[in-house]
C-alpha cells in the first residue's frame, strides 16, 4: 500500500506541474518530440498514441513515425484490460473516445497485435532512470506490454523534468528501455545500479 500512496502523490504533483506549462512551451516540446520520433529507426509496425490532456507531444508524433516509413498502430480502449489497436492513417480518421483520447476509426485489432511492433511508444507521467514508468493509474499499458515482443524497443515519452531518479515500483510494473524527451531526445534507461 505505501507505493500506491506514493504513486498518487507523484501523480498529483506531475499533473499540477503539467497544467502550469505555458502553451508556447507545449508547442515547442511537441515539435521537438515529433522531430525526434521521426529520427527513430523505423520498423514495419510501431505502436504509438496521440498525446492528450497535457501529455507532451501532439498528433504530429504518430504522423512523424508514419512519415519515417512505419505503419502506426494506436490504442483503442474497449474495456478494462489490455488495449486493442487500430491503424493510424491520417488525422481526419481519428475520433474522440473514452478518457478524452483520439482513436482511429479503422478496423479494431486484438490486444495481441502489439506483438507485431518493433517499437512501442508509451505515455507516462514520469519515468525513473531504471525504466520504472508512472502511468495514469488505470493499468492499461501494464496489461498490454506483457503481450509485446520482448525484443521490441519500449520507449516512454515524457517531458525532460519527468525523468527522475527513482519512482515507486510494484511487481506488475513493466520497465521501459528508453525515454524520449523534447530536450534529450532518445536515451537509454538502465537497470538498478549495483
Amino acid at each position: 500500500m505505501p507505493d500506491q500512496i506514493d504513486k498518487q502523490a507523484w501523480r498529483a504533483t506531475i499533473r499540477a506541474h503539467r497544467a502550469a506549462v505555458p502553451d508556447s512551451v507545449r508547442t515547442a516540446e511537441a515539435a521537438a518530440l515529433a522531430e525526434a520520433a521521426g529520427r527513430l529507426e523505423p520498423t514495419e509496425w510501431v505502436c504509438a498514441y496521440v498525446p492528450v490532456r497535457g501529455e507532451p507531444g501532439s498528433v504530429a508524433l504518430p504522423q512523424a513515425l508514419r512519415a519515417a516509413g512505419s505503419r502506426v498502430l494506436l490504442p483503442v480502449t474497449e474495456a478494462p484490460g489490455p488495449l486493442c489497436w487500430a491503424e493510424f492513417t491520417e488525422v481526419e480518421a481519428l475520433r474522440p473516445a473514452r478518457y478524452g483520447l483520439l482513436e482511429p476509426t479503422g478496423p479494431l485489432l486484438a490486444p495481441e497485435t502489439v506483438a507485431s511492433a518493433g517499437l512501442i511508444l508509451v505515455p507516462a507521467l514520469a519515468v525513473d532512470r531504471r525504466g520504472v514508468r508512472l502511468g495514469q493509474g488505470a493499468g492499461y499499458y501494464d496489461r498490454t506490454l506483457g503481450l509485446a515482443d520482448p525484443a521490441a524497443r519500449r520507449v516512454v515519452v515524457v517531458r525532460d523534468d519527468e525523468v527522475v531518479e527513482r519512482l515507486p515500483e510494484e511487481p506488475h510494473d513493466i520497465r521501459m528501455g528508453w525515454s524520449l524527451t523534447p530536450g534529450g531526445g532518445i536515451r537509454r534507461l538502465g537497470p538498478d545500479p549495483l
